[in-house]
This record gives structure tokens, C-alpha cells and sequence, in this order.
């Protein structure tokens, strides 16, 4: 446990998040126990003290003069200060340096926009946030990709549409989605699916004035439903929304064992645009540990089933950092992912969420973490070069060792809009099914509203006229 002491709580979070991304797994607690370790912040309106004490005495300290109320001004020199600090008594930096935040790409967006150059906006990164030179470069060609991406969209007038499909053909130890087993849920997708439709026509009709831009169906693994009900989920949405704006149709594919002729004949048809074959690696090995029913040559047989059936938008996901992985292993993945030649290569950073059984197995992952996930993310940054892809989106999030990235490559015309567009959070991103969150945009007020759907599969169908309630109490405050 690491004891965090302060006189004001103003930078709480930036002294977690910098404490758990130097010593993660770490327990912080704000009341003085038996703790080796404590994090002391004094801050008065001259200057920022900060202090490591072990076993009740200071062994180190750092400061920032700066004016702690002005958040505006003080914030990053308070930050650099803890990160020096941490950065000293841990032995080592970290890739994104003092910055925290689930959207890094974000100041290299507004420095775009102000006219700045190139260099000057990845000196930005490395001077003021601390970053290796690497993440500055990715940051401005997500950015730059990104502009280029969003210019034709009218936030305003369009939405997005998310379909939650919360079945799977097995829990992966490292998951924490909305994913229930199909096989014992069979009895109930039906009445799911109803529910699921009828919360389809609610936003349907309450969206009527609106231009329905992309579709996302995820889950779970949507391919665990048969061939004939994903072709009615998909059939429902043309027949109940106006769908003469989408632009894109995507269905995650998943996994390979969900996988069928029929059903990627059923998305040709309707027509679904881009599909997602998620082999997370190429390792049988891995995938044994991480409970996953199939072997790496299913993935790459579905692949190829998928080219035959005309699919010519296909994702790949991978995952960096998966327990017992070093750098060969990844180096594997990514050679047998260049010869199957996606048009699309999104690498998640594991993370490990509390939900996720692999959390409850923590001490066992982290002795079995072999190299540095960071190479890993640069090796797969120099393969999907290769493959003439650009990074086009970009983010962060919790539990992720040393605060590292997910990053989502393309080839140019071929990147996932939905991807980008609820990343960026300026237009409205409409969530059914259990389990999926909505995402309400107010862009006058700079503001986001959520409208959470529940998770458990029995209650969003007997609930679902509740779970409509909540998305009407949401839109009348939009005036929908």
C-alpha cells in the first residue's frame, strides 16, 4: 500500500494515476497505516512540494513553482514534477511520460488546428509532457489522419448506431465485456433479440430527423448467434431506420470459431461494409492459456473463408502484453497477419480490468510478462507500415501497465469511421442492447451525458422499456 498524503486534493487524480503508472498494481490510501511508502504533496500558492518518504523518512523530493489554483498553468509543471519524482525512486521512464488522459492525440489536434508545424507539435510532446519522440510522432499522424477523416461529417445533424450482442462462445481470461455463453443462454436470445428490436424502433422513430452516418454491431461475439438470426438483426435495422446516409457497416466478427460460410454470406448480402477477425495472436499456445477454443489456424482458414465470400474490408485485432508473450511471439503475429494481409490492424495493450478473471490471477500475469510491451507496440507500428497502413485512432485507458496505448492502423480509405467518431465524442452515438452506453453530445456546452443500458441479459429484456425511459429523459434535455 502507498500511503498519498496532501494538504489539498486539487491534483488528486494526477497523483494516482502517475503513482499507479510508476507502481501499478499498488494499493493508494489517503489514511496514514503501516505503509513503507508515502507520497507527500505540500502545495501552497508559491510553489508545489513534493516528497517520497520510506519507513517514516523523506528519501526524496521534487518541486514546481508554480500558482496550484490556476489549474490552467500549474497542472503540467505539477504532473513533470511527480513524474520526475516517481521517475527517480522507480529507475526508469515511461513512454508517455507525464501524461495522463484517455485521448493523448487530443493537444496535437488543437496545435493542428492553430497552424503549428510538425516538429513543433512532437517538441511539444517531448518538452512539456515528457514523451519519447515516438509517441509525439503518433500523435500527429493519428491527428493529422483524423482531421482528414472528420471533415465531411455534420455533428450536428448525424448519429451513430451501436447494436450490443452480449454472447460469446466462451469468457477469454482477460475479458470484461457484457459476453454471456451462448450455448446456455440459447433459450433466451430470442426474447433478446425482440427486446433488442423493439429498443430499435424507439431510436428509430425518436431519431427520425437525424442522418444515420455508421453502424457498429459488437458484443460479446456477435457471430455467435446463427446465420438467420444475425441476418434478421441486421435486416431489422434497414427495415425500421432510414439507412440512405451509412457509410459504413460493421460487424464484429470475432472469433474464428463463431465463424461460418453461411454467416458471412448472410452480412454480404444485406450489405454489411467492413467485418472484424480478431485472432488476438497467432500463438496456440496463448490461446489455450486465455481460454479460447480455437487454434491460429482457424483464424487464418476464416480469413480466407472470408475473401471467398467477397468480404473486402476485413480488421484483425491483436493484443500486446498477453501473459507468457515476448517479442518473437508478437513478431510471429504480425508475420502471419502481413501474409493474410488485412486492410485494417488494430493492437490493444492488455488491459486487465477488475471484471476480468485474469485480475484475480494478477501475481501469476506479472511474473509471467516477458519483455517490453512498448517494443512490442513499435514492432507492430513498423509491420503495419509495411502493409501501407496509417495510424488513425488512438486512446488510453485504465489498467494498462505503464499507461501504453491502443492504436488502430489502416490503409487509407479502408480506417473504421464509428472508431473515430466516438472517439472524438462530437456527434451523438445511440447504444442498444445490454450492457452498451450512450453517448449524448452537447457541443454548445462542451459537455457528454451517458445513458448507460443494464448489463445482465434477464433484466435488459424484462427492463427494456425502463432502459427507452432512460434514453427519452436524456433526448428531451437534447429537445429530440
Amino acid at each position: 500500500m502507498i500511503y498519498l498524503d496532501q494538504n489539498v486534493n486539487d491534483y488528486d487524480n494526477d497523483f494516482r494515476t502517475m503513482i499507479q503508472a510508476f507502481i501499478p498494481r499498488e494499493k493508494i490510501i489517503l489514511t496514514e497505516e503501516d505503509t513503507r511508502l508515502t507520497f507527500r504533496a505540500r502545495l501552497s500558492e508559491e510553489q508545489v512540494v513534493l516528497s517520497l518518504w520510506e519507513n517514516g523518512k523523506q528519501i526524496d523530493e521534487e518541486r514546481a513553482v508554480c500558482y496550484y489554483p490556476d489549474k490552467k498553468t500549474a497542472r503540467n509543471p505539477i504532473k513533470a514534477a511527480a513524474y520526475y519524482l516517481l521517475s527517480r525512486y522507480c529507475g526508469k521512464t515511461l513512454p508517455w511520460g507525464s501524461m495522463t488522459g484517455v485521448r493523448p492525440t487530443k493537444f496535437a489536434t488543437a496545435r493542428l488546428e492553430q497552424g503549428w508545424t510538425e516538429e513543433a507539435v512532437i517538441r511539444e510532446y517531448e518538452d512539456l509532457y515528457l514523451t519519447t519522440r515516438q509517441k509525439g510522432e503518433i500523435c500527429y499522424r493519428v491527428a493529422k489522419r483524423e482531421q482528414e477523416l472528420l471533415q465531411p461529417f455534420r455533428f450536428k445533424e448525424e448519429y451513430c448506431l451501436y447494436v450490443g450482442i452480449p454472447f460469446c462462445l466462451s469468457r477469454c481470461l482477460y475479458c470484461s465485456f457484457t459476453a454471456y455463453p451462448v450455448a446456455q443462454y440459447q433459450d433466451r436470445v430470442e426474447d433478446y433479440l425482440q427486446a433488442l428490436f423493439h429498443e430499435m424502433e424507439y431510436v428509430a422513430k425518436k431519431y427520425s430527423n437525424k442522418r444515420l452516418v455508421a453502424v457498429y454491431i459488437g458484443g460479446g461475439t456477435p457471430t455467435s448467434l446463427s446465420a438467420e438470426q444475425l441476418g434478421r438483426v441486421i435486416d431489422h435495422i434497414y427495415a425500421v431506420f432510414d439507412t440512405r446516409y451509412i457509410t459504413e457497416f460493421t460487424v464484429e466478427a470475432g472469433r474464428p470459431d463463431s465463424l461460418s460460410r453461411e454467416k458471412f454470406l448472410a452480412m454480404k448480402e444485406r450489405p454489411v461494409t467492413r467485418i472484424s477477425i480478431n485472432p488476438q495472436t497467432m500463438n496456440d499456445k496463448t490461446l489455450r492459456f486465455i481460454g479460447r477454443a480455437h487454434t491460429a489456424q482457424m483464424t487464418v482458414d476464416a480469413f480466407h473463408l472470408a475473401r471467398e465470400c467477397g468480404m473486402d474490408n476485413i480488421n484483425m485485432d491483436m493484443i500486446v502484453g498477453l501473459p507468457q508473450e515476448d517479442i518473437q511471439d508478437i513478431r510471429y503475429t504480425l508475420d502471419v497477419i502481413r501474409e493474410l494481409n488485412p486492410e485494417s490492424l488494430t493492437v490493444h495493450s492488455l488491459a486487465i480490468k477488475r471484471a476480468a478473471e485474469l485480475n484475480i490471477q494478477m501475481q501469476q500475469y506479472q511474473d509471467s510478462i516477458k519483455g517490453s510491451t512498448n517494443e512490442m507496440l513499435t514492432l507492430a507500428d513498423q509491420y503495419a507500415s509495411g502493409l501501407g497502413m496509417v495510424p488513425y485512432y488512438l486512446y488510453r485507458q485504465k489498467n494498462i501497465p505503464g499507461n501504453l496505448e491502443n492504436v488502430g492502423y489502416a490503409k487509407p480509405g479502408k480506417e473504421c469511421l464509428y472508431n473515430v467518431l466516438i472517439m472524438e465524442e462530437k456527434m451523438d452515438i445511440i447504444a442498444v442492447g445490454a450492457g452498451t452506453s450512450t453517448k449524448l453530445t452537447f457541443p454548445d456546452e462542451n459537455r457528454i451525458e451517458r445513458v448507460e443500458n443494464v448489463k445482465n441479459v434477464e433484466e435488459y429484456i424484462r427492463r427494456v422499456d425502463e432502459m427507452i425511459g432512460r434514453k427519452e429523459a436524456g433526448l428531451q434535455e437534447k429537445q429530440l
